[in-house]
């Protein structure tokens, strides 16, 4: 039996032990959670814990507040047919002090699934100028590192070998590779990318001013050709290694043996 299936089948105190281990230490301080109750000063439970005896997959969810709308924290994992693999399905970090941007939700109140299946651009250009990346609704509490030691810690009791998800944006590929993943599928994607934002290249002439996500310069971040790439640039290009448009990168982490893969060298974010 895969381990996410197998720790469901445990009681509740024995899971919710073992699923700790994949809250950031950083955040029971930050926000005065109790981390053996998960309450705060005031006896409010302000973790969730979801993980049915059925299901293959386990979601942590933090609050600051129980009644608050966004979660300041939430993983989901899930089970492969490998049993020494894990698969990281999302992360979620929000400041609950900085403003929020309804990106998630486009003008008629439907779910954007981050955009993908809809567009809020009104509220996606005001993210962007207040410094945000595709997907973000607030600004975000500097956790990925921390979480990504968590995430190797739960898998070194469990001996799982493997760390594999699915970078949903660009920066997120980006950001993963600085942190020792590397490519199952993506990678010759991801070096032709860097290529045509060249000086020159057609995803650099794509960056014309004609929205606010393509304007002059953002081949030079990590989060300009993001947005970029969010608002559709490669899709519009002909191609040989980019023709499907945006396709999100299968990547994986050797627990213990970071890689060192890089597609945009001397990058800044």
């Amino acid at each position: 039996m895969p381990w996410i299936q197998r720790i469901n089948h445990m009681s509740q105190s024995q899971k919710e032990g073992l699923y700790r281990l994949l809250i950031p230490p950083s955040l029971f301080k930050r926000f005065q959670i109790n981390p053996l109750t998960f309450t705060d000063y005031e006896g409010n439970r302000l973790v969730r814990f979801y993980c049915p005896e059925r299901e293959e997959t386990a979601m942590i969810e933090v609050k600051r507040k129980p009644e608050d709308q966004d979660p300041i924290y939430s993983i989901q994992l899930s089970d492969t047919v490998d049993y020494t693999q894990l698969n990281w399905d999302f992360m979620v970090v929000n400041d609950p002090n900085e403003e929020r941007f309804n990106i998630d939700i486009d003008e008629q109140g439907r779910d954007t699934l981050w955009g993908r299946a809809s567009r809020n651009l009104p509220e996606e250009e005001r993210a962007l100028r207040a410094g945000l990346a595709p997907g973000q609704i607030r600004k975000g509490l500097g956790l990925t590192r921390e979480v990504i030691a968590c995430l190797e810690h739960f898998a070194k009791i469990l001996d799982i070998k493997t760390i594999s998800l699915e970078a949903l944006f660009y920066h997120n590929a980006i950001v993963y590779e600085r942190c020792g993943f590397t490519y199952f599928e993506g990678f010759k994607r991801m070096q032709r990318i860097h290529q045509a934002f060249q000086p020159g290249g057609i995803l650099f002439q794509k960056l014309d001013s004609s929205s606010p996500f393509r304007q002059p310069r953002f081949e030079k971040t990590i989060r300009g050709r993001s947005w970029a790439i969010h608002d559709g640039v490669i899709s519009e290009i002909d191609d040989d290694v980019l023709e499907e448009g945006w396709t999100s990168p299968r990547m994986y982490l050797m627990v213990g043996k970071p890689r060192s893969v890089c597609t945009f060298p001397d990058a800044v974010y």
